[in-house]
């Protein structure tokens, strides 16, 4: 292990991209006989590692053939309005089989799943154990090769800039309080967006933000300090600074990531009792995060799914509730009013109108069956089936924030970049810390870009920079 304060390289972060950043570096110079020197500082206790990696069940948006889903890059255009780097695309592109064959080659076993019920992509890929597996293993790869030091409790303050401009180490505070400066020629920031930073998140999402509870634990020590300290060298930035990429989970339970995704299935109500979303307007994966993103601005926070037996002999359809708690149950619909807290009166009047606008046709949950109501606001656009088969279920729900928009520009070396559009030398960033994505996120892509410009980043530090 190395006992210098100066090193060859500095990873901030500790999940997918951080590690993913190291191992690659590490084995790149093994490979050409250097020997690496590298330090990792993660900012939590060592049995929190692993940031919110640790905590997600870590979908890819991959085929069978281990390649990115072949729409990803032009949803990315249609989704941004054209503002999505389409380099940073075409290179996460490129990079995704050798991210997922990065995987297997230390010991991540990934499993295959066919088409998911009425998504657009065709195929996806999961690694066993979720990002917990990514975290362990990517972890003993760089524990046993014995090149890094791994730095817990230790935040990183402000990079350290030369004369010239280039990154020449950083300053951080260690569990004592005190701080010192590492000593590095190149700095990889991997260490998210500010999910747990509420004075940031207030700042750049507005009222209210403060309110949203984090998805896992992991994102509380996500604290938007690479985005600070690469803005104040003079970093650019990239990315929706007001847009939260949120999904909606189960109230009931401290379980991370114990999300609901089966709102196109049956109806969501307010705490008036009331839809006010287009619960059929597309797919889940392409609707979930935005139905979650009406809650918390506009909603209170408070909403209710609801349905009936229609769907339960789709086990497609039943994996999309993904929570430790059973269904509220009831017979009747004002029985279940009463158990959710909601003026029966008002629910048994939402469902009565919806059953009435429901229009003749098939329910059919593996395409959009275009079976949809007429005459409501909002109307229901696909899989509208009248609430009539008890007993009826439900699960109350708000939103959680998974991951923050906005944050630093860099190149498709994995470069941050100026704000005249130089790279900074010796800096690089990975994951969420790089922003990509404006007004909507395409899912299945978030650990895919952590541990592909993760590796990246890697690569082109040990080839020389």
């Amino acid at each position: 292990m190395a006992a210098s304060e100066t090193y060859d390289v500095v990873v901030i972060g500790h999940g997918a991209a951080g590690l993913s950043a190291a191992v690659t570096y590490v084995e790149a110079c093994r490979a050409e006989g250097r020997t690496p020197s590298i330090a990792v500082l993660e900012a939590s206790p060592e049995d929190e590692r692993g940031g919110a990696t640790r905590w997600t069940t870590a979908r890819f948006r991959a085929l069978e053939d281990l390649t990115l889903d072949p729409f990803f890059v032009g949803r990315m255009q249609e989704l941004s309005g054209g503002l999505a780097d389409v380099d940073y695309c075409r290179r996460l592109e490129a990079e995704v089989p050798k991210s997922l064959a990065f995987l297997q080659d230390h010991g991540v076993e990934l499993v295959h799943y066919g088409p998911p019920v009425a998504m657009r992509v065709t195929h996806e890929v999961t690694p066993n154990g979720g990002g917990a597996s990514i975290v362990e293993h990517l972890h003993a790869a760089l524990v046993a090769d014995g090149a890094a030091d791994i730095h817990y409790q230790t935040a990183a303050e402000r990079l350290v800039v030369g004369d010239d401009g280039a990154i020449a180490g950083v300053v951080v505070r260690g569990p004592d309080g005190r701080t010192r400066e590492i000593a590095a020629a190149a700095v990889v920031l991997a260490c998210g967006g500010f999910e747990g930073n509420r004075e940031m998140l207030t700042r750049y999402a507005g009222p209210n933000a403060v309110d949203l509870p984090l998805l896992a634990p992991g994102l509380k020590h996500n604290q938007g300090a690479g985005i600070r300290m690469a803005m104040a060298v003079g970093a650019a930035t990239s990315g929706q600074f007001d847009m939260l990429h949120t999904e909606l989970v189960d109230i009931r339970t401290d379980r991370a990531d114990a999300v609901i995704y089966a709102h196109p299935y049956g109806i969501v109500v307010n705490g008036d009792g009331e839809r006010f979303w287009d619960e059929g307007q597309g797919t889940f994966e392409d609707t979930f995060e935005q139905i979650a993103f009406e809650v918390y601005k506009h909603q209170g926070q408070q909403a209710y799914f609801i349905a009936d037996q229609t769907i339960t002999s789709y086990p497609g359809l039943m994996v999309l509730f993904d929570t430790d708690q059973p269904a509220i149950e009831a017979s009747s619909i004002a029985e279940l009013a009463m158990l959710l807290g909601l003026d029966p009166e008002a629910l048994e009047q939402t469902v009565a109108d919806y059953n009435a606008a429901v229009q003749p046709g098939e329910f059919d949950p593996n395409v959009l069956d275009g079976k949809c109501t007429e005459g409501l606001s909002p109307d229901k656009t696909n899989w509208a089936y009248p609430l009539q088969n008890p007993p009826y279920f439900a699960y109350p729900l708000k939103a959680a924030i998974c991951f923050t928009y906005g944050g630093l520009r860099t190149d498709a070396d994995a470069r941050v970049l100026a704000e005249n559009g130089a790279p900074i030398p010796g800096l690089y960033a990975a994951g969420e810390i790089v922003g990509v994505f404006y007004h909507a996120y395409p899912a299945g892509t978030s650990v895919l870009r952590s541990l592909s410009f993760g590796r990246v980043a890697g690569s082109h530090i040990a080839a020389g920079g």
